[in-house]
């Protein structure tokens, strides 16, 4: 019996679902998919009346490298070292920008020191932060900190 209403209720969803299929049709080209199309002629027509100079090929080109930078975010804005990169970029970002971790872009050095060493001694919170600084020492995190401190002047650098 269970077999029975299994099979029949598969049935029924299978036929919905190649009903849903074919029936909508905006999907398919159909009268809806034309109006849809016809919405968005008309915007491009209107801003098209105002049509502003024509650039030549070097300002296009840097808009579309600024429209790449902005898309890809900052992942090449400067450079960090090696050690940054295997410890702390995979959570705060590779230029701390913040990812699952805090955005570390723009904090003192100090603060950032701070905040390492009391991971490390379990002041803080976070297995995944001890872990990973666990058999550091104190000139590591110093040298971890003081560039995370100078993200702010690199990426000014960059520019």
């Amino acid at each position: 019996m269970k077999n029975t209403v299994v099979g029949i209720l598969t049935i029924i969803i299978v036929a919905l679902m190649g009903f849903v299929a074919t029936d909508d049709a905006v999907y398919h080209g159909g009268e809806h998919g034309k109006v849809i199309e016809d919405m968005g002629n008309k915007t491009v027509n209107a801003s098209s009346s105002t049509a502003p100079e024509e650039k030549d090929d070097r300002e296009k080109e840097k808009e579309q490298l600024k429209a790449l930078r902005d898309k890809a975010g900052n992942a090449g804005a400067f450079k960090v070292s090696q050690e940054y990169k295997s410890k702390c970029a995979s959570c705060h970002g590779v230029n701390g920008e913040g990812i699952m971790g805090p955005k570390l872009f723009g904090q003192s050095a100090d603060k950032v020191y701070k905040d390492l060493v009391d991971f490390k001694a379990g002041r803080k919170e976070n297995y995944i932060m001890k872990g990973l600084l666990i058999k550091l020492e104190e000139s590591d995190l110093r040298r971890l900190a003081d560039e995370i401190g100078d993200f702010p002047n690199r990426a000014k650098e960059s520019k």
